[in-house]
């Protein structure tokens, strides 16, 4: 596959499609795609380092299927960014993992996540599944776009 760009008329937000590291725009970079999201995901966000691992681990995954990395684009401005990961898995565990959104906070409310995450869907081949904190606002607006909960995540960590 190769990267692809797609223009919404109704907000002139530009969404670019990433497949691999060499797709992404010359306005950006891996680093600022990784602050981007490492900013705007506050305060639900995780560690910069974690962050970037998680974009490489969509474009350049080691033993898996890549995944997608979609940038919303306004005047050549980073304004929204999604990380979607394969599982390898079907059925128990979704073929997709909605690893990270975010979309920046002076456009939120604009539909730029609505449109990020609507384009995830349709470019994801299977079910997707997404982990969000409980208290997290944006959680209606998945729930708004048909997702809906089936498991409260626990872990051990050592």
């Amino acid at each position: 596959m190769c990267a692809q760009s797609k223009t919404d008329t109704s907000t002139d937000v530009v969404i670019h499609e990433l497949y691999r590291l060499e797709d992404i725009p010359e306005w950006t970079s891996l680093d600022d795609a990784a602050e981007f999201l490492y900013e705007s995901l506050k305060p639900y966000h995780d560690p910069l380092p974690i962050v970037r691992q998680g974009i490489l681990d969509a474009l350049e995954p080691k033993n898996r299927e890549p995944g997608f990395v979609l940038l919303a684009e306004h005047n050549r401005k980073l304004v929204g960014a999604l990380i979607m990961l394969r599982t390898g898995m079907k059925g128990y565990i979704p073929e997709n993992f909605l690893l990270m959104v975010a979309v920046d906070p002076s456009q939120r409310g604009k539909g730029v996540g609505r449109q990020i995450i609507e384009r995830s869907f349709a470019l994801a081949d299977g079910d997707v599944k997404l982990h969000v904190e409980y208290d997290n606002p944006a959680k209606r607006l998945y729930e708004r776009l048909g997702m809906t909960t089936r498991y409260a995540e626990m872990r051990y960590s050592k």
